[in-house]
């Protein structure tokens, strides 16, 4: 483990320890690594869209807006590849709460989540992604082979309906 030693201005190293204290970490290192491990997986992601990734997409909408509850659950079934699992809670008589865990490429997350969060009708929306790849690992090895065989199983099942 490398040891860095830095130089704050005094109203930012009083931030950043009142921040160590909020948040009930056990010292400054675990903090700062924290804040520069988010950085830089926003880093990352942007800079690698191919990157194979995980996510949390989390929004809010109205039910009673016209056919929107037909729409997201049509939006996730046509991005099914991407899609792993769904959270719904009603959060009162008109608003509801959906989480959605995703995983694929980080550009493919980041298309899926706007068309989500810009439906008419949906009030709040965050998507929070983290990749998989770690140094010397091939960012698709882990979704190159589940990928090829979703495909292969979705031609099958083209095929089959046509005859």
């Amino acid at each position: 483990m490398k040891r860095l030693t830095m130089s704050l201005d005094d109203d930012l190293a009083d931030a950043f320890e009142a921040l160590v204290r909020s948040r009930g970490y056990a010292n400054r290192s675990e903090a700062f690594r924290d804040l520069l491990r988010n950085d830089l997986m926003g880093t990352l992601v942007q800079s690698r869209p191919e990157a194979i990734c995980v996510a949390t997409l989390s929004y809010v909408y109205n039910h009673h807006q016209r056919q929107l509850a037909s729409r997201l659950t049509e939006l996730q079934h046509d991005h099914h590849e991407l899609t792993v699992s769904t959270m719904h809670a009603h959060l009162d008589h008109d608003r509801c709460v959906e989480t959605i865990i995703l995983r694929g490429h980080a550009d493919e997350l980041q298309a899926f989540a706007q068309s989500v969060i810009t439906q008419p009708g949906v009030t709040h929306g965050h998507l929070h992604v983290v990749s998989l790849a770690t140094s010397g690992e091939s960012p698709h090895a882990p979704l190159h082979a589940s990928r090829t065989s979703m495909a292969a199983k979705a031609r099958k099942r083209r095929l089959r309906h046509k005859h």
